[in-house]
């Protein structure tokens, strides 16, 4: 599935990859919660944070936007992880039915539930969008 970026994410991009020197695979801008999430190349995630975290201090002060990185990956369990860190998943399962939809479930309990919901259902949400156009899956479903 191929990504298409508006204006303004291809300037934030530009502008987070010479901060940073970190490659971009994906943006997504919440401009209703001032808030940018990046999907970073794999092993690009020191570089996205820098030392003590200084390059993305710099890169929210440039922004003046909250500013999430997730580290991307081909291994599908490992990107969800990823995107619904911090929170400690206990399992996750992908399905794929005949119609080559791609639905997966996540059993999380107690307080990682609800860090893997987020507030108002911002991070489940997010990592829907991202989970659909990194590898093409059409739902998450947290229990």
């Amino acid at each position: 599935m191929s990504i298409k970026f508006n204006a303004s994410e291809i300037r934030y991009i530009a502008l987070f990859e010479s901060m940073t020197g970190a490659m971009v695979r994906d943006c997504i801008v919440d401009d209703e919660n001032a808030k940018i999430t990046f999907v970073v190349k794999n092993g690009d995630m020191g570089l996205a944070i820098g030392k003590g975290g200084s390059s993305v201090a710099k890169v929210q002060k440039a922004v003046d936007k909250g500013v999430e990185i997730v580290e991307h990956s081909e291994d599908i369990t490992e990107f969800l992880t990823n995107l619904l860190a911090p929170a400690e998943l206990k399992s996750i399962k992908v399905l794929q039915k005949e119609s080559k939809e791609r639905t997966a479930t996540i059993i999380a309990e107690g307080k990682n539930k609800r860090l893997a919901i987020g507030k108002a259902g911002q991070t489940i949400e997010r990592a829907k969008l991202l989970a659909k156009r990194q590898h093409n899956i059409s739902n998450i479903i947290l229990r």
